[in-house]
């Protein structure tokens, strides 16, 4: 076993010193195929997607911070089998790349879960889709997905951003989503929530309509017995349960010098048996091997319960905004202050400008937003220092597109 680690832990070594990046050679990635010994799949756990039958693995894969296609082959011939994507992701590039891989492998070899955001028009700061979301649009949007994934029909498809209990029975959306299932589109319907989760999931369970609920679940979430709740709520009416952003930022602080414990911080999601799967963000061979590794062994141990400890009092508010919205109508300015700051931990946790300015723009937010406060009065719930934070973020709004996507990996 030794001996293929370190065969392994070679070959890895020489694709990234070979590209200088986590990205990889079309010619080494050969070495990585199923009939090469030394690929051999890691014991998993596997649990079942709610009424859908799906049997996954508990850690499945967020394609969005990555445009490698070798990592996806990689991916598949380790035995990952769901595969998570959006429209929203590189504006539609992340699902050409899967698509590419896609096309050369057995359908019924990988699961594709995605979703469009065409057409759709948002209320971030009251979690609501506004009366002027197109369905219509909407829908070529969603047949887009499949033109650039290259396959006639995916998984799951799943209607982004939903947070309110209006937003989740949001009828024009609703009619539109059905009638893509209808059309043999999509096998299974699901919502993703970001900010007012147990209303969320508590209302997709009620539609009797969606299959699947992909949220926000991490360790650092203040309101997680809620979250639990609401989560136990939906898995007794069958609906499958996708945990997202599990990583909280991946690190404690925006100089990237202390990062968080992301393989303690993924086994503590999985310690929740109605958490049926896992999709984190995979940009490199190591954050791979990690994350199918640790199925061999999720118990989380006792370093690793300390580790998700802050490592000093300074660190102790993170990078990863609760999305709880308690800030919106403290900010005189009305700052969609949960979005800002999610665009905060993309650019400084995950280190993806692109979706950081992407989500950025997305709250119209004005040049010099703070100018108008000598000092802030909001009180985050997390010790965030906002009117810093803010400042901080929305210089990004200001660079070029295309200086930031040559930065992009």
């Amino acid at each position: 076993m030794e001996k293929k680690q370190n065969r392994r832990k070679f070959l890895r070594n020489s694709l990234l010193a070979a590209t200088g990046s986590s990205f990889v050679l079309p010619s080494i990635a050969k070495s990585f195929g199923n009939n090469n010994p030394e690929t051999e799949k890691q014991d998993f756990v596997y649990r079942t997607l709610g009424k859908t039958g799906i049997k996954l693995p508990i850690v499945s894969m967020g394609t969005g911070n990555t445009d490698n296609p070798n990592l996806i082959r990689e991916a598949l011939n380790r035995g990952v089998k769901l595969f998570a994507t959006s429209e929203y992701y590189q504006n539609g590039n992340n699902e050409k790349m899967l698509g590419k891989v896609f096309k050369d492998q057995p359908r019924d070899s990988f699961y594709i879960q995605t979703g469009a955001i065409g057409g759709i028009e948002l209320d971030y700061k009251n979690g609501l889709y506004k009366s002027g979301t197109d369905k219509d649009i909407y829908l070529e949007h969603a047949n887009g997905c499949l033109k650039r994934l290259q396959v006639d029909y995916v998984d799951i498809f799943i209607l982004g951003f939903a947070a309110r209990r209006e937003s989740v029975f949001f009828k024009p959306l609703l009619k539109a989503l059905e009638k893509f299932k209808k059309q043999g589109k999509t096998k299974y319907l699901g919502i993703g929530t970001h900010s007012f989760q147990p209303e969320a999931i508590r209302a997709a369970a009620d539609t009797g309509i969606y299959d699947v609920v992909m949220t926000a679940y991490n360790f650092r979430m203040n309101n997680i017995d809620e979250i639990n709740n609401a989560i136990e709520y939906a898995a007794g009416k069958g609906l499958g349960v996708i945990a997202m952003k599990t990583m909280a930022g991946a690190y404690w602080d925006k100089e990237r010098t202390k990062p968080i414990n992301t393989r303690a911080a993924l086994k503590w999601v999985l310690q929740n048996e109605n958490i049926h799967t896992s999709v984190p963000d995979c940009t490199n061979l190591d954050q791979l091997y990690q994350d199918l590794d640790l199925m061999a062994d999720p118990e989380l141990t006792k370093e690793e319960k300390s580790d998700l400890k802050p490592p000093s009092e300074g660190l102790s508010a993170g990078i990863y905004c609760q999305q709880c919205a308690s800030c919106i109508p403290q900010c005189p300015e009305g700052l969609d202050i949960p979005t800002i700051m999610r665009s905060y931990m993309y650019a400084y946790g995950y280190k993806n400008l692109a979706q950081a300015q992407q989500t950025l723009k997305s709250t119209h937010i004005p040049e010099s937003p703070c100018s108008g406060c000598s000092v802030c009065t909001v009180d985050c719930s997390m010790d965030f220092d906002i009117k810093r934070k803010v400042s901080d973020i929305c210089r990004l709004g200001n660079v070029p597109a295309d200086l930031i996507g040559s930065f992009s990996t």
